[in-house]
């Protein structure tokens, strides 16, 4: 008979890899829907010299480095989840805030494969600059493995800050010697 809290811990973390990969993919779809590529439409007026929405189609890596190299990305991205997925399996069920992190990082990578396989790019669309500082275009699904990077490297942070438990002390004659 299958152990329900494992099948329970699988259908959390695959449920949250298909939400994050759907939601990833509705978005993506609206924005097609109603822009045209390279189309910049203002969301928050106050906020428009920061953020807005523009459509692209990258079909390189983050910041549109190595254009045409879509393929290799999505090699990657497919690896590096499958390696989570087996990590996933050997985990101990108590490590719930590295399963999270996985989780996202897994539906953002997998959010950009499905971009890959239909159109050969990925749609972004978040646009978030500050002048003279940075710029950059991005989606959903990049949002989701910042995240769960972050949270991966936090929770491996506090993991090392914590004192190691004592070994239990052993059974010594007391000071009276009996």
């Amino acid at each position: 008979m299958p152990n329900r809290p494992a099948l329970r811990h699988w259908a959390v973390f695959l449920g949250l890899i298909a939400a994050i990969i759907a939601a990833d993919q509705i978005v993506k779809a609206l924005i097609v829907a109603r822009l045209a590529p390279g189309q910049t439409v203002v969301v928050i007026e106050p906020l428009a010299d920061f953020f807005r929405l523009t459509y692209s189609q990258n079909t390189g890596a983050a910041f549109g480095m190595l254009p045409s190299a879509g393929w290799v990305f999505s090699i990657i991205a497919v690896g590096v989840s499958l390696v989570m997925l087996i990590a996933h399996a050997r985990m101990d069920r108590a490590a719930w805030g590295k399963r999270l992190a996985m989780a996202f990082i897994i539906g953002g990578a997998l959010g950009n494969v499905v971009d890959r396989v239909r159109f050969d790019y990925v749609i972004d669309f978040i646009n978030y600059r500050i002048p003279g500082v940075i710029s950059n275009v991005s989606n959903l699904a990049d949002h989701a493995i910042v995240a769960g990077v972050i949270a991966l490297l936090i929770i491996t942070w506090r993991a090392e800050d914590e004192p190691a438990p004592e070994p239990a002390p052993a059974d010594t004659p007391d000071a009276a010697g009996e």
